[in-house]
């Protein structure tokens, strides 16, 4: 498959899903009579918790793979992630039979890291910032001359999470409001383009938690900012945005609404408690922003992103 070198365009969109297809599944929508009385409003979820490794990133890790060129394939792929980015890389890989490298961070979830080391990938271990996953990648990139997969700075990477985002709009008619919860920001890159493309009546909503709100900072300066901390619950959403997932959040996103760690965890036990699914943190992002603001959505019909249900129960928040 040819790489996208510049902002995905709907073809490009249409063509990726067509040729992802056979590695995701078609995740199902769902929603709650009882979570809607809740809100106020029409909610319908589209579950990527169901996806392969568990997490909408398996899209975007199988568009980047069927990329690669043939001598791209021979030296492997490299990546840094604290989960969810790492265990679709290391299948994706598996699945095409190309070496896989992997930095994790200290602090990443114990089930994520089990899972990607049992898709067969080498791991290594790196700091928890940014600046020290970036620094033990380069050693590794040095040692093996593998291709660095940008876990969301990468067009690939953003027209393959954009095909959540297309599938939910086919099966939900009409809805007024949809959102996602950014961290490096490539879901919510994909499903702004892809609402702006085909519905762009939708009014296209972020959401991230207040304790690392880089992007809501960036959002207002035009420019990428850091977290100084990753002091949230939310692990996939601790990363800073990238300059291509910044330029087309700024462009197409009405606004980003930050919500406190209670609110998250409020709003993940809801999901758990009324749905009777296993959802991770990042997943009630959206969602406590939407209880967070009832007014504002009163009576709306809302289409959400749950992102992945890697959560380790030994260690649930309540």
């Amino acid at each position: 498959m040819k790489p996208i070198t510049n902002i995905p365009t709907l073809e490009d969109i249409q063509r990726v899903h067509e040729a992802i297809k056979p590695y995701i599944h078609r995740t199902p929508v769902l929603s709650s009579k009882s979570i809607n009385a809740i809100a106020g409003c029409e909610i319908y979820f589209k579950c990527e918790n169901f996806q392969k490794v568990g997490a909408f990133k398996m899209r975007g890790a199988s568009s980047a793979v069927l990329a690669l060129s043939e001598t791209e394939r021979q030296k492997g792929i490299a990546t840094h992630s604290s989960g969810n980015h790492a265990q679709a890389v290391a299948l994706s890989a598996k699945l095409q039979s190309i070496p896989a490298y992997i930095v994790m961070p200290e602090n990443a979830p114990i089930i994520k890291f089990n899972a990607t080391k049992g898709y067969g990938a080498t791991i290594f271990r790196s700091g928890n910032t940014i600046t020290e996953r970036e620094e033990k990648l380069n050693e590794v990139l040095t040692k093996t001359d593998a291709t660095f997969l940008h876990p969301y700075n990468n067009y690939d990477i953003i027209a393959g999470q954009a095909t959540a985002s297309k599938e939910l709009h086919e099966d939900i008619e009409d809805l007024e409001v949809i959102l996602a919860p950014i961290g490096g920001g490539g879901l919510m890159s994909g499903t702004a383009l892809y609402t702006h493309y085909t519905k762009p009546h939708v009014t296209i909503l972020g959401a991230e938690p207040k304790n690392v709100d880089d992007a809501f900072r960036s959002f207002h300066s035009g420019k990428v900012e850091i977290n100084e901390t990753i002091n949230t619950i939310a692990d996939g959403l601790r990363t800073n945005l990238g300059n291509y997932t910044l330029e087309v959040i700024r462009k197409h996103v009405e606004d980003i609404i930050t919500v406190e760690e209670e609110e998250i965890i409020n709003a993940m036990r809801l999901i758990w408690e009324r749905m009777k699914i296993i959802v991770e943190p990042s997943s009630a992002v959206p969602f406590a922003a939407v209880l967070q603001q009832k007014e504002r959505f009163q009576g709306k019909k809302i289409g959400i992103i749950i992102t992945g249900g890697n959560v380790d129960v030994e260690r649930l928040p309540f």
